[in-house]
């Protein structure tokens, strides 16, 4: 099996988890996409569940750089905080999918402790930025009228998600 196997399995699992969600796709969807057998997945993620933990693992780790590098090049509070909206904007896809985590997130009741857990870990750092990203505005006078920093990020971060659900 080439290298990169588990890297396509990866790359095409979270198209079809984003586009139709965790419960959505199965191992035969993804060894049809990828063009491999089934028995071919479970050598990389031996249950949905390690798939489901790799890819989340990935997302997080692909969107941690994200914000990070925007908030190296943001000018202010403002601007960061936009900046977030557009990162969950590019995750449309023009409608045809959402963000990973809200994919996930829809179908929380049929994942296991340790991809929730996964999955709270990747909306902590996601308040953790945007709360960081209000204190600025704040201070920098580039977003007014923030009440408490960490409450207005949990609100946003919640107006992203179902946003990214209705759409």
């Amino acid at each position: 099996m080439p290298p990169d196997t588990k890297a396509k399995l990866l790359e095409t699992a979270e198209r079809l988890a984003r586009s139709r969600g965790y419960n959505g796709f199965s191992y035969a969807d993804l060894a049809a996409e990828v063009g491999i057998r089934t028995a071919s997945i479970h050598y990389h993620f031996r249950v949905k569940t390690d798939l489901a933990q790799a890819m989340l693992e990935r997302y997080t780790a692909r969107v941690r750089t994200s914000l990070e590098q925007l908030a190296e090049r943001s000018k202010n509070g403002a601007e960061q905080l936009a900046g977030f909206v557009d990162v969950y904007r590019d995750a449309l896809g023009e409608g045809s999918s959402v963000c990973l985590c809200v994919s996930f997130s829809a179908d929380a009741e049929n994942l296991e402790r340790s991809v929730l857990h996964t999955l709270r870990r990747f909306h902590d750092g996601a308040i953790a930025w945007l709360t960081t990203a209000f204190a600025r505005g704040a201070a920098d006078r580039s977003v007014r009228d923030v009440g408490q920093p960490a409450q207005e990020a949990a609100a946003a971060l919640a107006l992203v998600e179902g946003a990214q659900l209705l759409g």
